[in-house]
């Protein structure tokens, strides 16, 4: 920002060696998106589980709604779908006004606090998971199942319903809060990139939840036995679980010391050029 000698000598400016204060001010707005970023990629990894290895708990458990008719185990997926849903419309119409009413601010709360909700949700999701997979292998060590995986646990499938509306739950707060956040904070002219931003999170945490599961295999096969084996009656997919809800509560405290520091873009209010408090930390 600052003109020498060698910028005064010359009379076009070199963008590379001379910036504008707002240049540098998005600059700074830029990189304190990078470590929120980074931390919201294990709520994707927890995401990744929805459509692998929760739908495999679903095919071992009883479907049957009638004599001739099994629920799919993929089609579970709809309880997140609806949850989303549903909660949309209870966040805006309940829980903004009662939190309005409390914190005092429009929106009831900050676009960081709605983030860090729905990681949280994303460490009980995980937790309820655990359990209800150790209830299931429990089941099948009951019947005699262990060594028979594609056999039918006698353990209702909507056992699983908890676990697809908390992940619901956690969308709701996460994925939207990452959305608003990305366009809201990004200088003007990057809000398309704050967009791709946001949603490549997603698709960043499915492939790292693809690597954690490489490295669980390995590490759990050194010791003998396998937690993400072919057979999931025998396998231990109840602690790759518990696993994940460990490394996403590691993951939640790196946020929140992140989300202190955090300053708000500042919002310009009126024609007079006077610009509102929000610049605060979070």
């Amino acid at each position: 920002m600052i003109i020498d000698d060698k910028d005064t000598s010359t009379e076009k400016r070199n963008p590379w060696r001379l910036c504008s204060s707002n240049q540098v001010e998005e600059l700074k707005l830029l990189l304190q998106l990078i470590p929120i970023w980074f931390s919201c990629l294990m709520f994707a990894v927890v995401s990744a589980q929805l459509s692998t290895y929760f739908t495999k708990q679903g095919s071992t458990m009883a479907r049957t709604i009638t004599p001739t008719f099994q629920i799919p185990p993929a089609s579970f997926q709809v309880f997140t779908g609806l949850t989303i849903l549903v909660s949309i419309l209870l966040y805006e119409r309940a829980l903004v006004p009662l939190a309005r009413a409390i914190t005092g601010r429009p929106s009831g709360i900050t676009i960081l606090q709605r983030i860090g909700t729905g990681l949280v949700l994303s460490i009980l999701a995980m937790a309820v998971a655990a359990t209800v997979e150790a209830k299931r292998v429990n089941a099948a060590r009951e019947n005699g199942l262990v060594d028979e995986p594609k056999s039918v646990v006698p353990m209702a499938i909507w056992w699983l319903v908890p676990q697809y509306v908390m992940c619901g739950l956690s969308d709701v707060f996460t994925v939207v809060g990452l959305q608003e956040l990305f366009y809201d904070q990004m200088p003007v002219e990057m809000r398309s990139v704050g967009a791709a931003a946001y949603i490549s999170v997603i698709g960043i945490g499915s492939f790292l939840s693809s690597g954690l599961i490489c490295i669980v295999q390995g590490v759990s096969s050194r010791g003998g036995r396998e937690w993400l084996g072919d057979n999931i009656n025998r396998a231990n997919l109840q602690y790759f679980y518990w696993v994940l809800a460990a490394l996403s509560a590691v993951n939640f405290c790196g946020y929140v010391c992140l989300a202190r520091r955090f300053v708000y873009k500042r919002a310009e209010v009126g024609l007079q050029g006077h610009y509102s408090s929000e610049k605060e930390l979070e």
